[in-house]
């Protein structure tokens, strides 16, 4: 009896210890998916070789599929955020990293002291401050930038929180620890054909001049460190250079496959260099595999190659969303480099999209007024308004060369100028013509021109016209008295005839051999350069500008400069009737022409106004 009862109970138990024992080998083989995701995703396991390998390979989970594996994920379990690179600014400390950050998140940079007594007192060691600001870079890597270290804090042990309603939460993982300075770094690359443009700080090349790019080698490799055995380096050597710029040939195995060369760091090695005060490279920096070194080492055995420290990675074209045009390019494009000029882009872009201009690149420079949300709004009313993340202060003649290269496939002329500056065609407006069209009209004139690739037009500059406010229609019906004589010029190019260089001192770009540029009369056409407006404007402008080789207003240097306010000195100290200067004459021909074409009928009002309200 009491065995029948034993069968009986074991037959009724038997189905339910079954399902528990499937249930807890369910549960142990979703954590094993896990963890084996994680481990994927991770770079502390990292699966690399030290030989060397001809042709470039990507593994069979690919960035692409990385990425989207954390997108749908793995990012919901709120990975740390993955600090690749530092660089420390004069006035920030700026973050790259390679996770994607939900910008509704919020973060506080987190700062350890320089000496740590023990591992227990690191958390007391610690101060922290909320991010200032948080931007998309590259399609792959996020920028946050940090206020600078407190006095005694490390730089290099910088880290993310992400705060939510009950406390701290760790957020970030550090990739590596080096601190760059800003003073001397490899911070852009870009594909072009069969070559690679680099763009770096601390080559001390003359400004505006060619230089010698047989002083320059890249070198190509996977991996964050310069100083390590990580992977393999591919060399290649320079074709042109100048200022901050660098173009080299392409790694075969890159130049074969550069769909799989997605993420590949690159730096310049100037190989002609010699510093005792820096750190030699490794041995695995001076691999070098192209042809011509070896050449070239035995006229440069007795100095030591330096590479310079890199966070520029090369992407494919189609890794920015950046695909070619189909058909016909734009006629006329426009790029410019701002900072901290959001209220200015409504007006620029209206006018100048009326006078033919099609698509827009806007080079931010580290903005942190909203001009985001005006792009957006630009973009959707149809201007076709791109913003790129140009964080690299200091820098503009780099950055028209970087958007000469980006526009190339899409514009048959690009014109370079400022969201102060204002095409106007006098002639027309005194003859009562329509205005419609009338710059892309002129630039489609040469198109075809087999001499001709720039276009130059001389600049009047005007004053603050007697106003103490900020103008209420825009600067175009605001602003009407100026100096008699015009300064400077810009210019309108046709990027696929430029110099390999990239040249340019912001005004006009070196042109290649057998092309020149054209003159147009002020008669014919004009930029109003609204230049000194009233002083509450003006200030903002004082603290900072972007040209490469041109001070600041602080700088006691070349205070009798075109680009300097004549009389201003180095302090943002408002000078006697600032509001009556640089008034020598009074034009009101472009207001005239804009009250004429753009004002509302009925109100008087200006497109650029109706945003606004």
């Amino acid at each position: 009896m009491d065995s029948e009862q034993r069968r009986k109970r074991k037959r009724i138990y038997r189905p339910y210890s079954r399902a528990q024992f499937l249930s807890v080998r369910s549960l142990i083989l979703c954590l094993s998916f896990l963890v084996f995701l994680l481990f994927l995703s991770s770079d502390r396991f990292p699966i690399r070789t030290a030989s060397f390998h001809p042709v470039l390979s990507v593994p069979s989970l690919s960035i692409l599929s990385k990425s989207s594996l954390e997108d749908s994920f793995l990012g919901k379990l709120r990975l740390p955020v993955k600090i690749e690179d530092r660089v420390l600014f004069p006035d920030h400390l700026m973050l790259l990293v390679s996770t994607k950050i939900d910008q509704a998140d919020k973060f506080d940079c987190v700062y350890y002291k320089v000496l740590i007594d023990s591992e227990e007192n690191k958390d007391k060691e610690m101060a922290h401050q909320p991010v200032l600001s948080i931007d998309e870079y590259d399609g792959f890597r996020w920028i946050v930038r940090c206020p600078l270290p407190p006095l005694n804090y490390s730089a290099a042990s910088v880290e993310l929180r992400r705060r939510d309603g009950i406390g701290y939460n760790w957020s970030s993982r550090i990739i590596n620890q080096t601190v760059h300075s800003w003073d001397r770094l490899v911070y852009e690359a870009a594909f072009d054909g069969k070559t690679a443009v680099v763009f770096a700080k601390g080559l001390n090349l003359r400004p505006h001049r060619e230089s010698d790019p047989t002083q320059f080698r890249c070198q190509f490799g996977f991996g964050n460190y310069w100083d390590k055995d990580e992977g393999f380096m591919l060399t290649t050597e320079a074709v042109a250079a100048a200022q901050e710029v660098v173009r080299c040939l392409l790694p075969r195995s890159i130049r074969h496959n550069p769909e799989k060369a997605h993420g590949i760091r690159v730096t310049i090695v100037h190989a002609g260099e010699s510093d005792s005060a820096r750190e030699p490279m490794s041995s695995s920096v001076r691999m070098q595999n192209s042809r011509g070194y070896e050449h070239r080492r035995n006229h440069r055995r007795h100095k030591e190659d330096v590479a310079l420290p890199s966070v520029a990675k090369l992407y494919n074209s189609k890794s920015y969303q950046q695909k070619k045009r189909m058909g016909e390019k734009y006629e006329l494009c426009a790029c410019t480099m701002l900072w901290n000029q959001a209220p200015a882009l409504r007006e620029w872009i209206m006018y100048h999209a009326w006078l033919g201009v099609e698509r827009w690149f806007i080079y931010d420079n580290n903005s942190d007024d909203g001009i985001q949300e005006i792009v957006e709004e630009l973009d959707f009313q149809d201007y076709n308004v791109s913003r790129h993340t140009w964080p690299w202060i200091k820098t503009q003649e780099a950055g028209f060369s970087h958007c000469a290269l980006r526009a190339r496939d899409e514009c048959k002329w690009v014109g370079f100028f400022d969201v102060d500056e204002f095409y106007y065609f006098p002639r027309h407006h005194r003859r009562g013509s329509l205005g419609q069209n009338l710059l892309r009209s002129l630039v489609a004139n040469y198109s075809s021109s087999k001499t001709i690739a720039e276009i130059r037009t001389a600049c009047h500059s005007f004053g603050p016209s007697g106003l103490s406010l900020p103008p209420a229609q825009g600067v175009t019906v605001g602003y009407t008295c100026r100096l008699q004589s015009p300064e400077r010029h810009k210019s309108i190019i046709r990027p696929d005839l430029l110099n390999d260089t990239l040249l340019n001192v912001v005004h006009h770009f070196q042109l290649r051999k057998g092309y020149r540029y054209l003159n147009v009369p002020e008669s014919s056409i004009i930029v109003n350069h609204y230049k000194y407006q009233v002083w509450e404007t003006f200030r903002a402008k004082f603290f900072r500008r972007v040209a490469t080789y041109v001070v600041d207003w602080q700088e006691n240097q070349n205070q009798g400069s075109k680009d300097r306010a004549p009389g201003l000195g180095t302090e943002a100290i408002e000078p006697p009737n600032w509001r009556l200067q640089f008034c020598e004459v009074w034009d009101t021909g472009l207001r005239d022409f804009v009250l004429a074409n753009f004002a509302d009928p009925a109100t008087g009002a200006l497109p650029w106004e109706k945003a606004l309200l």
